[in-house]
Formats: structure tokens, sequence, C-alpha cells
């Protein structure tokens, strides 16, 4: 009798679900209430009319110039980590060219309350030419200190004593554990790497990560592959671990049915607002392929050794796999208009993707490398503007693969023209149109919000539908749908 009523108490709240129909939604993507973007065809189960579209984020400017005498023109591998109300960005400081790795090479820091004014504190902590009135907070430390990774660990287990974890190091090394409570005092966690590699890898920025997502950290480090006419090209490998010492044994990742392209840094980490989604702005590197004529490198007083090849920023994304998907093989950001901007190893992102305003992302690339001018750049986005659904003024449509979610209310990123919509349809896995949510009752959507709550003529309440499979059909007229959550 106890029994019997339990389960019927739990029927009355909507809790229990029978074996059977537990078994059938299985069969179903579970989203939950987490944020969806449409940065891959995940989600999507067909298009009409419309297409995924990348999005170019604009230029901003300079921020940060390596105008230090201990930073100078081959600074780089920048990380911009934002930390409550205080943004914090690491660099490598160099300013003549040599081999890596070497003990010249120093970890400079500047911060920021904003993300787009930066200062560079005298911190007191390395001497360098005789004087504690710098930005460095690691040096003496070669080879770490050639590409000296940071991230502000999330692990809701970490010891706060090493709330920030950082890896740097080279092949001859392996990578090298850091730790700090504050992002400014580093001390080295062991003196044996935790990850070894092959010959040639980790020369490059080797990011990590606490995963929400995967609840574990995981690891993207530069590795080597081997073209079909035997050319070796810089890609990425992966690897995970319970509590950031013991790694697993790495895989290479793979990019789908997709030319291979040499990858200089990887830039992988979870976006924000949607952490099961890792987002990474990759250097794309195009050895020998020459734009300056020596005469024109000297007029800009390019290294030498720094001005026949060239590079941008490339989009891809991963959720968790030891797949990437390259949905779009275009630049995410071209080299801008001058020659500076076409020389070896410019224009490669720094790691991490930051909010600057309730509605905007900022992303930041090395500029002007092996130069006098070089610096960090800003770059602005809309939230969650990487890429979107977009619909022509004729019209299109796109239905999602069947899932089910928890809340009672549908919200979504979106923009409209003046004479453009988005009205969305809600289905259920055959297709069939839910009653009170099929097209007739849908509300034309128009405007430009982050955060819009669709309505139907009978309101929005989606209760009734919660832990249900359905799918979601948007109907669209030179419009743009960027995601798209339930709460």
């Amino acid at each position: 009798m106890k029994k019997q009523r339990f389960f019927i108490l739990l029927l009355m709240a909507g809790l229990w679900i029978s074996p059977a129909l537990r078994a059938q939604n299985e069969k179903f993507i579970d989203i939950g209430s987490r944020l969806e973007l449409f940065v891959d065809h995940y989600l999507i189960e067909s298009m009409n009319g419309t297409e995924l579209r990348m999005h170019t984020p604009v230029d901003e400017g300079a921020v940060l110039r390596f105008d230090k005498p201990w930073e100078g023109q081959f600074s780089g591998y920048c990380t911009v980590i934002k930390d409550g109300d205080l943004y914090r960005l690491y660099y490598r400081g160099i300013a003549d060219a040599g081999s890596d790795g070497r003990s010249g090479e120093r970890t400079c820091y500047a911060e920021s309350r904003d993300g787009i004014n930066w200062t560079k504190p005298d911190l007191k902590i390395y001497e360098v030419d005789g004087s504690l009135d710098n930005n460095v907070i690691l040096a003496n430390a070669a080879p770490v200190t050639h590409n000296f990774s940071p991230f502000l660990d999330k692990n809701p287990k970490a010891d706060p004593s090493r709330k920030y974890k950082a890896l740097g190091g080279l092949s001859a090394t392996g990578l090298i554990p850091y730790v700090s409570p504050d992002g400014l005092h580093w001390t080295k966690l062991r003196d044996e790497a935790v990850i070894m590699g092959d010959k040639s890898d980790f020369d490059s920025q080797n990011v990590a990560f606490w995963s929400e997502h995967e609840q574990k950290y995981v690891c993207y480090y530069r590795t080597w592959g081997t073209m079909e006419d035997g050319t070796r090209y810089r890609t990425v490998a992966r690897t995970t671990s319970e509590d950031f010492i013991h790694w697993e044994k790495a895989v290479v990742m793979d990019f789908g049915d997709t030319p291979p392209e040499q990858l200089y840094t990887n830039q992988t980490a979870p976006y924000f607002r949607a952490p099961h989604i890792y987002v990474s702005m990759a250097a794309r590197f195009m050895p020998k392929r020459q734009v300056l004529t020596e005469e024109e490198a000297r007029a800009l007083n390019v290294n030498p050794k720094y001005f026949k090849d060239c590079s941008d920023a490339i989009f891809m994304t991963t959720r968790g796999s030891n797949r990437y998907d390259r949905t779009f093989m275009e630049s995410f950001i071209r080299p801008g208009i001058g020659l500076q901007n076409w020389v070896s190893r410019s224009n490669y992102p720094a790691l991490n993707i930051v909010q600057t305003s309730p509605t905007e992302l900022s992303i930041y690339l090395n500029e002007d490398y092996a130069q006098p001018t070089a610096h960090l750049h800003r770059y602005s986005l809309r939230i969650d503007g990487f890429v979107s659904v977009n619909a022509p003024y004729k019209r299109g449509e796109m239905t999602t693969r069947p899932f089910i979610f928890k809340g009672d209310k549908l919200i979504i990123n979106f923009s409209t023209s003046a004479a453009g919509y988005v009205k969305v349809v809600i289905l259920d896995p055959d297709g069939s149109p839910v009653d009170g949510f099929g097209p007739e009752n849908a509300t034309e959507l128009i405007g430009n919000e982050i955060a819009k709550t669709v309505t139907w003529k009978d309101g929005g309440d989606l209760s009734a539908l919660s832990g249900k499979p359905v799918k979601l059909k948007f109907m669209m007229k030179d419009a743009d749908l960027y995601s798209f959550k339930f709460e």
C-alpha cells in the first residue's frame, strides 16, 4: 500500500516515468536547460532555404603594446582569463629572435576591469635588469616560460591554494605543472613533467582546463601528423586526467573529411555560456606563403626570419571527443589591411573568449609579430554570435533533431531585419505539430535580442512538454538565429 501511494504521489507530481517511456526517451538527445549554439549540425535535422553562416568579429583596435624592454616583438602565446570582475592577461615576453626555451623568456602579466583598457602593474616579484618594477610573474624557469599557459581551475574539489594551474615546457622536458593561489605567485607542482610527448611536440601553446562537461581535466597540445605525400604538418593531440597529474595516453584529433592544415596553436576552451561546447580559435599557419618582398620587409623593420609565411585565425568546435568539427574552412578573422599583418606567425588568437558587456564578446589576437609595433588586438562579437542559422528574404526553415528539454519557457538569441521574422513551431518526434504550438499559433518575433522569450497565441508555458521528446521548427525570413535554451 505504501509503495502504491508513493507511485501515486510521483504521478501527481509529474515525476514518475514508466520504464517503457524511459527507454524510449533514451533514444533522444537530452539538452535539459543548457544553452545550445548552432556552431555545428549536432542538433539540426534538416534545412530548407537556410544555411549556417559564420560571422566575422569586428576590429576594435590595439589594446596592449609589448613595449617594455623585457617584452618586445616576439611576445606571444597570450591567455586571457576573466576571474570575477578582473580580466587577467598572461603572455611570453622576449625581445629578440633565438632558440626556443632560452633563459631570457619570461611570463608577463597585465590586467583590466573591462577587458578593453589594460594596465601592466609593477608586481615586484622578479628582478629584471636590476629592478623589481615590472610585470613579470615567472622568470628563470626555462623552458616553461616559452609557452606558459595558465587556467582558472573550476573543479569544485580543487584546493584553493591551487586555484590557478598551468602547463609549460618543450619536447625535451615535457609539460611541467605549476600552481598558484592568486594567479600572480606561481610554484612548480613537481619537477617531473606530467605529460610527455614525441619529438617536436609542445612547440606551441599547450592548453588545459577543467571540463564541467566531462568532469575531468583536458589538455589539447601541439603534435605532428604526416600527409599522404610524406609532408609533416602541425596538428593537435588530446589527453585527459582525473587529478591533473596522471594523464591518459594522448590521441591525435580527427578533423573529419577535410584537408589537413597546419595549426600552430589550437586555443581550445569551453565556451563559458555553454561549457559542453569547446570553441577553438586556432592559428592556421601557411608556411612559405610569402606576401612581402624583402624591400617591403625592411621598410616595416620586420625581423628577416619572419616574413616568408602568413597566417590567420580559424574557427572549430568539439563536444568533448577526439574530433573537431570543421564546418567552416574559411578564415574566422582575416589578416587586416596593411603588409604588417601578413608576416610570419602574426594573427595568433589568445586563449579564451570573454564577455565584455551584456551583449558583447571579446576576442584577442597577437598582431604585428616580429616587428617593433607588436601588440595585442581586440575584436568584438555579439553574445553567442560565432555562427547563426541564416534565412534570406525569400524565407527558409530549419528543423531540429528530436530532443528532451527541462523548463517551462523557450528563449532565443536572434536578429531580424525590419521586414523579417522568426516563428517557432513545436513538433512531436514524428514531425506532427503539437496542439497549440503549430504554425497557425506561432507568433512572429521581430527584433534583435540576446534573450527573447518565445510565445504562441495561447501563451508560452511549456511545462506540459518538459521531459517529453519534441522537435523545433524555426520558420524564418531575413533573420539570424544564434542560440536557444529552455528555462
